[in-house]
């Protein structure tokens, strides 16, 4: 009768151990806030929007507010990027017009996990600067080049939900707070603003950061579109030099935020001078 007593004991901590570790691995939750997207978090939590779907039985990319969201991990990206092998880091020297993102998507990781690798604090690079990278060039890596290619899809999938009061609204909405800040030449803060760090600041607290550029490079690396939605970019061609010179927000009503040697502030796209350098809309 002991021995019985013994071999139950037995099962029922083995039971309580094997709790234990189910409980350890289980789905972590998110509340989505404003300015969210599928693709911002997937990659705060190192996953992929096709994951996050599955997972949350969500068909399209639509999120709201106050929604909790199972992760699938209980890691953000910024502990689980630590983790990379350093057996499969290889380096590459930047060059002018290079972006986090745009090295991310060639050598198949994401921007959270190149700045992990190299110590930065924010996503500015500079030409020459040598970066630790992982992964393979996607020249060699077909499959992580189309795997990367359908995260930037569903990357422009969310930022059309802009409609329904996510990225678009929130970018259009942060933009409007800085009208009347004065124009500084390479300024990038709420003291002065030049076009393009416009661009980058208000994209990164409205939740959809990627790296600081020209207003060209921007343009290169956008999806183009010809019908915009409120927080698409609007560019325009030989305002101070040839080619792509200028950027700003659309923000509805054929009107865009940007800011302009004057200062930010809402201009119509009719005005006979914007529509005259007027080059196109672009989605990030």
């Amino acid at each position: 009768m002991r021995k019985s007593n013994k071999t139950l004991l037995s099962v029922a901590a083995s039971v309580v151990i094997a709790s234990a570790f189910t409980t350890s691995v289980e789905a972590s939750s998110y509340k989505v806030k404003s300015g969210d997207t599928l693709w911002s978090i997937s990659q705060k939590y190192n996953t992929s929007v096709q994951n996050l779907q599955s997972i949350n039985n969500i068909s399209g990319t639509i999120i709201y507010p106050n929604q909790v969201i199972e992760t699938g991990s209980g890691e953000s990206s910024n502990s689980s990027s630590s983790n990379v092998s350093s057996s499969n880091t290889s380096t590459y020297k930047v060059k002018s017009g290079d972006t986090l993102w745009a090295i991310g998507k060639k050598y198949g990781t994401s921007v959270n996990t190149l700045k992990s690798l190299n110590g930065l604090s924010s996503d500015l690079i500079r030409v020459g600067q040598t970066l630790k990278v992982s992964g393979s060039s996607n020249q060699t890596a077909s499959t992580t080049a189309s795997t990367q290619s359908s995260s930037k899809n569903e990357q422009v999938k969310s930022a059309t939900v802009s409609n329904s009061g996510n990225t678009g609204s929130a970018i259009v909405n942060e933009a409007k707070k800085h009208i009347g800040t004065p124009y500084v030449w390479g300024g990038s803060q709420p003291g002065g603003f030049d076009c393009s760090g416009f661009i980058h600041y208000v994209s990164k607290q409205a939740g959809n950061s990627f790296g600081r550029t020209s207003a060209a490079s921007l343009y290169n690396q956008s999806t183009k579109v010809s019908n915009p939605q409120p927080g698409d970019l609007v560019f325009f061609k030989g305002t101070y030099k040839a080619g792509i010179s200028h950027v700003g927000f659309y923000a509805g009503n054929n009107q865009f935020v940007h800011a302009a040697s004057s200062g930010v502030q809402i201009t119509s796209l009719d005005s006979n001078y914007w529509s005259s350098h007027f080059a196109g809309y672009g989605r990030m």
